[in-house]
């Protein structure tokens, strides 16, 4: 089983809430949830194979393998069911997972994230730039879509670190899997009650990405504004409303 770098809080016997990063990430992202969520959830944070601390594997990743990942470290923690918070590919992810172990989710929350990212071509390229030249040319660039030009300085520096820091292997292999990946003509299957979250000036996954989402699962879409695609870091308290609200009532 590949290892795979986590950290559990808040209360042995509460509910889970598993918290799934966008690509070149890790899960220390989500610390401005934290408060909001340990007095009455169990939060589980990991990062993906290759990203963060986990184990780097050779490539591709695919997005199916991704979600096999997530079922196993579930497994390993003795947790049978949870709800799965997911952005951008973590997103992407949890709608694997919810088809793939529907009789494992609670409630699945799918923020700036979209059901296919574009064509396999420009993941290909992406890949082939970062094994060719390192994260480097990404960074600035990748930056600029994460984040709004009135974002705080700190969380956009805290942000930048880890997307230096990914794994050049396991970037570029998670790329290779989000190239072939379309998930549009599934998301019927989504069972579980969903609630898709948007960042109002996402350009990486923007609100047209979000309503295709919202209409092929019959989810509230709720909207972040002063956000772009890291909406959960810009504007954590916006984004903890609507997580919290989606985690204590069924969303549809």
């Amino acid at each position: 089983m590949t290892r795979l770098r986590h950290t559990v809080d808040g209360p042995a016997d509460a509910p889970v809430v598993l918290f799934s990063n966008p690509i070149g990430t890790a899960f220390e992202l989500w610390e401005l949830q934290l408060p909001a969520l340990t007095g009455r959830f169990r939060v589980v944070r990991y990062d993906h194979r290759g990203q963060g601390g986990s184990e780097v594997t050779p490539g591709p990743y695919s997005v199916e393998l991704l979600a096999d990942d997530l079922a196993s470290l579930l497994d390993e923690l003795g947790i049978a069911r949870a709800s799965v918070c997911g952005l951008s590919l973590g997103g992407a992810v949890g709608m694997c997972f919810a088809v793939a172990y529907a009789d494992r989710l609670d409630s699945l929350v799918l923020a700036c994230t979209s059901a296919y990212f574009g064509t396999p071509e420009s993941w290909h390229e992406r890949a082939a730039l970062v094994r060719r030249r390192g994260i480097g040319p990404l960074v600035d660039p990748v930056l600029q879509r994460w984040f709004t030009e009135d974002a705080d300085v700190d969380d956009v520096a805290r942000c930048r670190a880890m997307l230096e820091a990914t794994p050049v292997e396991g970037y570029a292999a998670c790329c290779e899997g989000l190239a072939d990946w379309d998930f549009r003509a599934r998301l019927g299957e989504i069972s579980a009650p969903t609630v898709v979250i948007c960042g109002a000036q996402d350009p990486a996954t923007p609100l047209a990405h979000a309503e295709v989402i919202a209409n092929g699962t019959g989810a509230p879409l709720v909207m972040i504004e002063g956000a772009a695609h890291l909406a959960s870091v810009e504007q954590p308290g916006a984004f903890d409303e609507a997580l919290l609200e989606a985690l204590t009532k069924e969303a549809r």
